[in-house]
């Protein structure tokens, strides 16, 4: 799940202030977390208190909660400070960039493990997000990260990206018959799956490392966080992240951030 807070706090400087090239500082002084990292770490500790329904309401409210200023969109942090446990029927990408944590919590097999993976990811969307579209946006990413982990070592990455891209076509009808040079000089600023969720795996497919990924998704604008956390999520499956990138991601969490992806990383081996 590393590789979607990276793609977040990359992307954080660029969300209001877009950049239209792949040819930027990767790790800005102003970069921080929002958002998408303290939810993606709030899924990752529902998952490690027994990954049902409750736990994913309770582990969002309490990070939530504990990062008021994080940058929510309003119906969610409505959500997160009411006493109301009730999804509110939500298509934004909030569920995909969150959604990581669920499929690296699940054995790898593609049976009962990816069918697990795409269990823990609809609860994880349900619990706010059950749009169909909402709950689409999360299988997907979901899927894309998984398969990506289970033939990173079995297959050539040009094979890799061919059936996550066939599977991704098939089973959720988004097109990803495009280039994001076709799309960069127009593509504006969406919060909702059907708008990010495409773009984000294109990015991946594009690219040729983790940090080309990133860089990918911050180059075509928009919702610059959640494109590169979504596409950060599945690169990291494919390629694993180098070292001094996470180092450098790791200075702009706090502690109690940080315990939460250590704990996990020891929880999913």
């Amino acid at each position: 799940m590393f590789g979607a807070i990276i793609g977040d706090i990359v992307g954080s400087v660029y969300e209001w202030d877009n950049i239209k090239t792949k040819n930027f500082p990767f790790f800005r002084k102003d970069c921080h977390f929002t958002d998408d990292s303290v939810m993606t770490i709030a899924v990752a500790d529902a998952i490690m208190n027994g990954g049902l329904r409750d736990n994913f309401i309770d582990s969002m409210k309490k990070f939530g909660r504990a990062y008021p200023a994080a940058g929510y969109g309003s119906h969610f942090k409505k959500w997160l400070f009411e006493s109301d446990r009730e999804p509110y029927g939500s298509f934004g990408n909030g569920s995909a960039m969150r959604v990581s944590p669920c499929a690296w919590a699940s054995p790898l097999d593609l049976e009962k493990g990816f069918k697990k993976s795409q269990t823990l990811a609809r609860l994880s969307a349900d619990v706010t997000h059950n749009h169909s579209e909402g709950i689409k946006g999360a299988l997907a990413t979901n899927d894309a990260i998984f398969l990506a982990r289970y033939y990173s070592r079995k297959i050539e990455l040009h094979e890799l990206k061919q059936k996550i891209k066939n599977h991704i076509e098939s089973e959720y009808g988004y097109d990803l018959n495009f280039t994001l040079d076709e799309i960069r000089p127009f593509y504006k600023f969406s919060a909702t799956c059907q708008e990010t969720v495409p773009q984000a795996i294109e990015s991946f497919l594009e690219s040729t490392d983790f940090e080309d990924a990133i860089r990918n998704a911050i180059s075509i604008g928009g919702d610059s966080d959640t494109i590169g956390a979504i596409a950060g999520s599945i690169a990291e499956a494919a390629y694993g992240i180098p070292d001094e990138i996470k180092q450098k991601a790791c200075q702009f969490l706090d502690a109690p951030l940080k315990e939460v992806i250590f704990k996990f990383a020891e929880f999913i081996k």
